[in-house]
């Protein structure tokens, strides 16, 4: 049964300040790693650059200053932590709304999307940063008995939540519970009453088995931004095509069809053995006044999906910010960031 006290907010919501992680010599971008670093510069100077706040980790606080010093404010915060990956949308921590006010800051499990990947660092980031006062200890919450991805699960802020079955269901993360016992876990930790489950949609060379910030976002005003295909020789087309039926089929909470906008899918992207990399438009963030797009030094294409967003959030700035470095491994803006809301770093009573 929902708990109605708990609330997960939507992303439009207001954030007190957005969680990343410097790439180094320990990650996975060794192999390009000034390239990498300057990847990050331009995506925190993009951040902080509107004003907005940046919590920032890195292994090496001397070494981060001087790699961000044409870009920090005092809005941003470097933070010493040790990590296995840069992608903080996964590992950070889920922020709920209890009775109306109080902010809890949720720390599920992370196992490497279904143990892909070594995680065992980047599962302990939470805790530490509760430990070292980064999140207050009483804002911080153990929820590391289930394994759950911030890219995983969009939330309209009002019991909705959308997600995919190829992901949530995954018997590498949870041992493969079924929609229903994971409906009981959504309803119990993040308040949901009301969850949509795509069972359609991929992107060739996705790490994540389809997560939904990849895929399709819930807005404002009951529209879902999805990423659609229209070259019948792309691989993705025919899957994609299913997607937005199903999304078409989807309701509501109160029983009513939702609003499609359609994003452009960029055109193929190949790493340096051929293998095609997910790039999505459907992996912007929303923070503050601002929507930070990803961008692929793809003009045509940049430009309609800058424009297309203007549709559900008119009022919003779009930022555009280079990704062409952080697709080749595998994620985009919005896998990079995750934000946490109001009361962050704020003792709770």
């Amino acid at each position: 049964m929902t708990d109605n006290r708990t609330r997960f907010p939507a992303e439009w919501e207001e954030a007190s300040d957005v969680l990343l992680a410097l790439p180094d010599s320990h990650t996975d971008w060794a192999y390009i790693l000034e390239e990498a670093r300057q990847q990050y510069v331009r995506l925190i100077g993009a951040i902080a650059g509107e004003g907005l706040a940046a919590t920032v980790l890195c292994r090496d606080i001397k070494e981060a200053e001087s790699l961000l010093a044409g870009v920090m404010t005092p809005r941003v915060r470097l933070v010493q932590a040790d990590y296995n990956d840069t992608w903080t949308r996964d590992y950070g921590p889920l922020t709920v709304v209890r009775d109306g006010e109080r902010i809890r800051l949720l720390d599920f499990g992370f196992n490497g999307w279904g143990l892909k990947f070594a995680s065992d660092k980047d599962n302990l980031v939470n805790m530490h940063l509760a430990s070292d006062l980064v999140i207050h200890p009483d804002l911080y919450r153990n929820n590391r008995d289930y394994v759950l991805e911030g890219g995983s699960v969009e939330s309209n802020g009002a019991g909705t939540i959308l997600t995919t079955t190829r992901c949530l269901c995954s018997p590498n993360r949870n041992g493969g519970r079924s929609k229903g016992e994971i409906n009981h876990i959504l309803a119990e930790r993040l308040g949901a009453d009301h969850v949509l489950w795509l069972d359609h949609g991929y992107l060739a060379g996705d790490d994540t088995d389809s997560h939904i910030d990849t895929l399709a976002r819930l807005a404002p005003d009951d529209i879902i931004l999805f990423t659609g295909c229209r070259d019948m020789d792309d691989e993705h087309f025919e899957e994609l095509l299913k997607m937005r039926a199903q999304l078409s089929l989807m309701r509501t909470a109160e029983g009513n069809p939702f609003n499609l906008v359609e994003l452009p899918l960029p055109s193929p992207i190949y790493d340096e053995e051929g293998q095609r990399l997910p790039a999505t438009y459907a992996n912007y963030l929303v923070y503050g006044d601002c929507i930070f797009m990803p961008v692929y030094n793809q003009p045509e294409n940049d430009l309609l999906a800058c424009r297309t967003i203007k549709v559900a959030y008119p009022a919003h700035k779009v930022v555009p910010v280079d990704c062409t470095t952080l697709i080749k491994q595998h994620g985009s803006l919005h896998c990079a960031t995750m934000q946490l809301y109001e009361t962050f770093n704020k003792k709770q009573e």
